[in-house]
């Protein structure tokens, strides 16, 4: 199964799905993680485009091709990258699970983004201005969202494997 997450920075994102993943267990696809490499390559970018959500669906179908449960963590805000995990999915056999993190408390999310260090070495995490400017198309496919404002990371997690276990089995592609 592909377990695709996507939210605005500061959700919490990063932080649930590395629980999920640690949960379950599952293969773990960071896309800040990927950018940052590429950024760090030696060869001066400043802008990776697509290459991070690229190699992120790459290293997903190899690992849903051994049979592993993927978590995927991006902001994926266009629909496009959306697209592109549920055919990571289709193309591995494998049915997707997509996740929304929101933190519908705006003083709570700023004060997130705001109070956060990067725990990748270089990366440089989003102003709140830039978190609030940046587009973020609305979904269209069947998803689960959770608001962080007033839940605990395990508590998310728990409703997360709780929706997993009586999600149908089918493969979801809309």
């Amino acid at each position: 199964m592909l377990i695709a997450f996507g939210g605005l920075p500061g959700t919490g994102k990063t932080t649930v799905s590395q629980a999920l993943a640690r949960r379950l267990p599952a293969a773990y696809v960071r896309i800040d993680t990927l950018e940052q490499a590429f950024m760090g390559s030696g060869e001066g970018r400043t802008d990776v485009g697509p290459l991070g959500y690229l190699a992120g669906y790459a290293v997903a179908n190899d690992n849903l091709r051994l049979g592993l449960t993927v978590v995927a963590d991006s902001v994926n805000s266009l629909d496009v990258t959306r697209s592109a995990w549920r055919n990571v999915a289709l193309k591995a056999g494998v049915r997707i699970f997509e996740i929304e993190l929101i933190c519908a408390d705006t003083t709570t999310h700023r004060l997130r983004v705001e109070g956060r260090t990067a725990d990748i070495p270089g990366h440089k995490l989003p102003t709140w201005k830039g978190v609030c400017e940046r587009q973020y198309d609305p979904w269209d496919s069947e998803h689960l969202v959770i608001d962080t404002a007033n839940v605990s990371v395990e508590h998310a997690v728990e409703t997360i494997i709780h929706h997993l276990s009586t999600s149908p089995p089918d493969i979801r592609t809309s």
